[in-house]
């Protein structure tokens, strides 16, 4: 594959029609990579393949943040019309991801910790990192603090179903997890007992490393 092959910064829609950034509209547009038919195939040269994993890599995480999608699986290479469905085939070329070449770029993006299997010692799903625990931290903080609820105790599910669509909305367990364990090391945020379970207490803390 060529190197102006792999560029992900030249897009086109999913029909294949080229567009002009002020064209651009709340559809994804495609890299012109997922018209290459080598792009959907498994390559036996390990360079070559490091770079295309590479690159189906980006695809994926960029394709699941304006999606908001925290789950890709194995299985998703086998289902026509999914919410995958758009990357995961393209029909003009008649080429589609296999599950064993979805499966090999999984591990490739576990190992590079853009992406842990979930669950656990499983390799068929993964959760996507599209953006990083400590991100999400971040996001996590700066809501609690923008909606004045710092120093109250919320329930997981006060986070993640809010009364008002949120950045957090729908967020997977083990992510907000992992997001509220990154502010507790900086003091700002305390697991508390709920009566249904565990809740959270947010507060000002110390952001210094």
């Amino acid at each position: 594959m060529s190197s102006s092959s792999t560029s992900l910064s030249s897009r086109t829609t999913s029909s294949g029609k080229r567009t002009r950034p002020s064209d651009v509209s709340l559809r994804y547009l495609l890299p012109s990579i997922h018209s290459a038919p080598p792009f959907f195939t498994q390559q036996p040269n390990p360079n070559t393949q490091a770079t295309v994993s590479e690159n189906w890599t980006k695809l994926i995480l960029s394709y699941a943040r304006h999606r908001r999608l925290f789950t890709l699986r194995v299985e998703d290479a086998e289902v026509p019309g999914g919410e995958w469905d758009e990357i995961l085939r393209n029909t003009r070329i008649n080429r589609r991801l296999l599950p064993s070449h979805l499966s090999h770029i999984l591990a490739d993006m576990v190992a590079k910790n853009r992406a842990v299997y979930e669950p656990a010692k499983q390799t068929r799903a993964a959760l996507l990192l599209w953006r990083s625990p400590e991100e999400w931290a971040e996001v996590l903080h700066s809501w609690a603090d923008s909606t004045g609820q710092l120093n109250t105790i919320l329930t997981f599910p006060d986070i993640i179903e809010p009364p008002v669509p949120s950045p957090l909305s729908d967020i997977p367990m083990t992510l907000l997890r992992k997001a509220i364990s990154v502010l507790a090391k900086t003091n700002r945020a305390q697991i508390i007992s709920v009566a249904d379970g565990e809740g959270v207490r947010f507060l000002a803390g110390n952001t210094s490393r």
